[in-house]
């Protein structure tokens, strides 16, 4: 067992107990929180923030958690939604006229962010250093035609998701994903979540380490197909190396660009599950959370090669919503609970290779935690 820090109320010492048993198998450092009601009940951390083991992961260690940046994303398209600036049934292209093309014109805003709008891939993109540029990037998915009839079929849409839902927030609101995010989201809840990364945060973060056995020149799998054999990566494929340059901290990635730490994960997103608040700080209405666990599409998603339910903006799993990123990070908020538990760390695990329960194993144990609700109060 590995010594963990931080805080724990003493009812999910199940938490701590995960943490310390992870650390002392397969994580080099990590992080864990609980956030029940928008107050902090878990906030731990422990490990080492470098491969090497020689430095300690503190209380304000960021890393990069890949694809549970998109739970972000998706809050500030309902922050929007919510402030009346954004109608999540409306055409994109009554914000963004040039993305009418090529058949999208029926392509909806909730098809965006329920990755039903049928443009799964980026064409044409072959290296990491051209998602680096946002104007070209985006006026190549407005000139794209859909895989599919929008909203008949889902299809993870890896990269895109981040384009797409942000190029509709600048279009309303004149600013980046990540500027709105940081002015609208991270600095009012005082949440260490970033999406792109300035200079000044650079000693804090902990590079992801590349799964046993594997280099830095490991790659995220291209996902499976309908027949379950995996799917020809025919775009960009993003590696470890990539993923820990300093150009990809710079850049706006929103679907997988994130950095930050459990605590910061679990803060964000806990507003959704504590009727639009946390810690006191409003960001939107409780209306305005509900479509985060609404459902809007439930089948077999084409390109992940699974049955998926889809909400707006996020995965649905059972009474919990949310979603991961490549190499383990993990987020599940619950409404009925008001609960929402984040897991955060630098060491990746290929789930090609070896099974990956890390962040359940976290989630299951808040949930031992738990306290009953009276009936009066369900």
């Amino acid at each position: 067992m590995t010594d963990v820090e931080g805080f724990c109320e003493p009812r999910f010492e199940a938490v701590q107990a995960a943490l310390a048993a992870l650390l002392g198998k397969d994580d080099v450092g990590a992080s864990a929180a609980v956030y029940v009601d928008g107050e902090p009940v878990v906030d731990i951390w422990g490990g080492y923030a470098d491969g090497d083991r020689s430095v300690s992961w503190e209380r304000d260690t960021l890393t990069g958690v890949n694809s549970t940046t998109k739970n972000m994303t998706a809050l500030c398209a309902l922050i929007l939604a919510d402030r009346g600036e954004l109608d999540l049934s409306a055409p994109v292209a009554a914000y963004w006229p040039e993305f009418a093309a090529a058949g999208k014109e029926s392509v909806l805003v909730r098809h965006v962010l329920s990755h039903t709008a049928g443009l799964p891939d980026l064409s044409g993109l072959t290296t990491v250093e051209e998602l680096y540029d946002w104007e070209s990037v985006t006026a190549g998915l407005a000139a794209q035609a859909p895989k599919w009839e929008p909203g008949t079929a889902a299809g993870y849409h890896a990269l895109t998701f981040g384009f797409l839902v942000g190029e509709i927030v600048r279009r309303i609101t004149g600013r980046s994903l990540g500027e709105f995010f940081a002015e609208e989201v991270a600095k009012p809840l005082g949440a260490d979540f970033h999406i792109g990364l300035s200079t000044e945060h650079d000693h804090r973060v902990a590079p992801l380490i590349p799964p046993p056995s594997l280099t830095d020149e490991y790659a995220a799998s291209a996902p499976l197909g309908p027949d379950g054999t995996r799917r020809e990566n025919t775009g960009v494929a993003i590696r470890v190396k990539d993923a820990t340059s300093v150009a990809w901290r710079r850049a706006q990635i929103p679907a997988v660009n994130g950095f930050g730490n459990a605590r910061s994960v679990a803060l964000a997103q806990s507003v959704l599950v504590n009727q639009g608040s946390a810690g006191g700080v409003r960001l939107l209405s409780p209306q305005g959370c509900e479509p985060a666990w609404q459902e809007v599409f439930r089948g077999d998603d084409r390109v992940l090669g699974t049955p998926m339910c889809w909400t707006v903006g996020f995965g649905k799993f059972g009474n919990t919503f949310g979603w991961g990123g490549w190499g383990g990070s993990l987020v599940a908020s619950d409404p009925g609970s008001r609960m929402t538990v984040a897991y955060v760390m630098n060491q990746m695990i290929d789930r090609d290779q070896q099974e990956d329960n890390r962040g359940m194993e976290i989630i299951m144990a808040a949930y031992s935690g738990q306290r009953p609700d009276p009936p009066s109060a369900r």
